[in-house]
């Protein structure tokens, strides 16, 4: 069973990109980002990215960053965090990304940590700060347990550099369509479609673009270039705005996630 590839697939026959959703977690608190997580899967969100919290979040800007602190203060770590998926996986079988870094895919032994997502029910590893040139280890840990690798393209990377990435990547191709942190941005970063067309040419891998996308005209706009649109910052804020009211963060998430969704199918109020 490939989780992802079928979530693509899926998107793809109903004739839209994919809707990638990243939250932090155990934001804010372990209950909570469960919560959170079941409203934005109801929602239509077909792949999860849960970035496991770490305290030197090196790609995240202070939204994300907050949010990582938010998720340690309340007692979060990633066995923690296997154990939400687990939780996640009773009532849901969509496909989960761990985002984190490679101190904590290190700490426990690679071998041992791969297994255990695995076992917990993660789909793909996107270790933030691991470039394919370094990554043979976690390849291979990946490889021996069915789980799909995730790799990274920037701005700045050469033409060169894509077929290694492209060779490396077993599940899909994440552009970050700009340079810096992750954060909401009032404009799109430019040249997105000649980007993932570049892509395109190294690998038949889906190609997804985030950073800075944050609104539904945004989400349709990257849609039509990319196979899949990945917003973060825009959904973890609703977390920031309500943490005086726990109770009421999933439902507002859920209405956020939806709004955003419908960048990719207005016709109706969820994907999926």
């Amino acid at each position: 069973m490939d989780r992802i590839a079928d979530s693509f697939a899926r998107a793809r026959r109903e004739g839209r990109a994919a809707f990638v959703a990243y939250l932090c977690a155990g934001d804010p608190d372990f209950a909570t980002s469960l919560g959170v997580c079941r409203a934005a899967l109801q929602a239509g969100v077909d792949v999860l990215e849960l970035g496991v919290a770490f305290s030197d979040p090196l790609a995240d800007g202070l939204t994300n960053q907050l949010a990582a602190q938010r998720a340690l203060e309340s007692g979060m770590t990633p066995t923690r965090t296997l154990e939400l998926v687990r939780e996640i996986r009773k009532f849901s079988q969509v496909p989960i990304i761990f985002y984190t870094y490679y101190n904590l895919v290190f700490a426990n032994g690679v071998a041992a940590s791969v297994r255990a997502m695995k076992e917990a029910g993660v789909d793909g590893l996107l270790t933030l700060d691991l470039p394919p040139e370094e990554a043979g280890e976690v390849q291979a840990a990946c490889q021996a347990n069915d789980i799909k690798t995730v790799f990274i393209v920037a701005p700045t990377t050469p033409e060169s550099r894509l077929p290694a990435i492209a060779a490396a990547a077993t599940g899909f191709i994440y552009y970050v369509s700009r340079e810096g942190v992750t954060g909401v941005q009032s404009r799109l970063a430019g040249n997105i479609p000649e980007a993932v067309a570049t892509i395109k040419r190294h690998t038949p891998l889906p190609v997804v673009v985030g950073f800075g996308i944050s609104t539904a005209a945004q989400v349709r706009e990257v849609g039509a270039a990319a196979d899949g649109v990945v917003v973060g910052s825009a959904l973890v804020n609703v977390i920031k705005d309500n943490l005086a009211n726990r109770a009421a963060i999933p439902a507002a998430m859920g209405k956020r996630a939806q709004e955003l969704i419908a960048g990719l199918c207005p016709e109706k109020p969820a994907c999926g």
